[in-house]
């Protein structure tokens, strides 16, 4: 057969999400690509590492199994290439392109073909996104070993949000070290964002253009981001995806001076310079980065977990001295209201909807109600519990489990739970690109 498969590679930290497209432009085609297969490979760093495969035509739930021969993310793709023959009957010749998601993008504004030129400066850019760029350069590297006609594509976070302005984007330092050193402002978890922008549009039947959203991508990473007009105006994460909120194993906003308190020789908050410990980049990024987050708080990087211990029936402020688990719970809560609220002012409280998205926001039932309740005084109907419980299950991309009092206004505020889905929009977003075609 000829040519027209897309791969789509998701590489996490110590994970890899594949899912595999065949290209369709008819005119009978919904979208331009269907999905063929998905895999997915966990705990690569905590052997075993267990992986599923599932063809999209089986109807069975899939099942995940451990694999001691995986040891990295190259023995992982190296796996899943196995399987693709033994379990598909796929020739892997038939793909064309790979696309990666890669967290930071530094200056490149759309996606690239992976040359020793790009490969090396996503390499230098590893720095600003440590628990991602280098995975998914690992990853980048086992498949143009693997899989040498198949073109590797870059696809970048950090795209969507060149839009934002300056005065949002840049920080209070000396500009001329700013603009050399490339600080500023990137924002990450764009193509989520983007997945999310094009689905709303097309369930709301507006053109992205003309919408005002506020995105909450809550996860083990979990950024907010202000959509203006179809384009992103402010975003939580900065420089890094560190800063904004708070995540699985990530410390989220701090104040600047904090790591030096926190590993400073004296065991408390103080200025003598003879109780200074020499705090390197690496060693504060690996203290913020991993060895923080709600894990730090509760030994546990499961939200689920974390709000079944929160005891949120119970409405007695000071439980969260007694108890990590419900302090987890307030302070993410705490953060994710802080951009809310923000991002309102920001879009003049001319809002289309606030949009749930990723592991959290698509299976937080009580975490949405609490939101819910919270932003009330904004001018949001209330939740549908019915919706809300079975946002999860329901088939459909994108759900509203707002009430609908406010249809008949020109700017009806809506809560939507939004399935995203950053594999099926690089895929999209290949199959489309004409340069890409054309030079195959």
């Amino acid at each position: 057969m000829a040519p027209d498969l897309v791969l789509s590679l998701n590489a996490g930290s110590s994970s890899l999400k594949i899912s595999l497209y065949q290209r369709d432009l008819s005119s009978s085609a919904a979208e331009p690509v269907t999905l063929l297969l998905t895999s997915s490979i966990s705990s690569i760093s905590a052997p075993p590492a267990k992986f599923s495969f599932h063809l999209a035509s089986d109807t069975r739930k899939s099942s995940e199994a451990p694999i001691d021969t995986i040891k990295d993310h190259d023995t992982a793709f190296s796996h899943f290439l196995k399987a693709l023959r033994s379990q598909a009957s796929i020739d892997e010749e038939r793909i064309v392109y790979i696309c990666h998601r890669v967290v930071h993008g530094g200056d490149y504004l759309e996606p690239v073909e992976i040359t020793e030129e790009s490969y090396h400066h996503i390499e230098k850019l590893s720095d600003l996104a440590p628990l991602h760029n280098g995975a998914a350069l690992s990853v980048i590297k086992a498949c143009i070993s693997a899989l040498p006609t198949a073109k590797s594509i870059a696809y970048f976070d950090t795209s969507f949000h060149r839009s934002i302005p300056p005065h949002i984007s840049s920080y209070a330092i000396n500009q001329e070290i700013a603009k050399k050193r490339g600080l500023k402002k990137y924002g990450f978890h764009g193509l989520s964002y983007s997945f999310i922008l094009r689905a709303v549009s097309q369930f709301l039947e507006k053109p992205p253009e003309t919408l005002n959203l506020i995105l909450l991508h809550l996860g083990s990473g979990a950024s907010a981001c202000a959509v203006k007009d179809g384009r992103s105006l402010d975003t939580s994460m900065g420089l890094t995806p560190l800063n904004g909120l708070p995540g699985a194993t990530r410390s989220g906003s701090i104040d600047p001076s904090l790591i030096f308190h926190y590993t400073n020789k004296a065991g408390r908050i103080t200025h003598d310079p003879s109780m200074a410990a020499h705090v390197g980049v690496t060693m504060a990024e690996e203290i913020l980065n991993r060895k923080a987050g709600w894990k730090a708080i509760t030994g546990t990087t499961d939200f689920g977990v974390i709000t079944s211990k929160a005891e949120l029936e119970n409405p007695d402020p000071a439980l969260e001295a007694r108890n990590p688990f419900r302090l987890a719970f307030d302070l993410f809560l705490d953060r994710v209201l802080h951009y809310i609220g923000a991002y309102h002012l920001k879009l003049n409280c001319e809002v289309d909807a606030l949009v749930f998205a990723g592991g959290i926001g698509e299976r937080g039932v009580e975490f949405r109600e609490i939101i819910g309740q919270k932003i009330a005084c904004l001018g949001y109907p209330p939740i549908r519990q019915d919706k809300n419980l079975g946002a999860s299950a329901e088939l459909a991309t994108v759900v509203d489990i707002s009430t609908a009092e406010q249809v008949s206004q020109a700017r009806a505020k809506r809560i939507l739970v939004c399935k995203t889905d950053e594999q099926l929009e690089m895929a999209r977003e290949c199959t489309l690109d004409e340069r890409f075609w054309n030079a195959a």
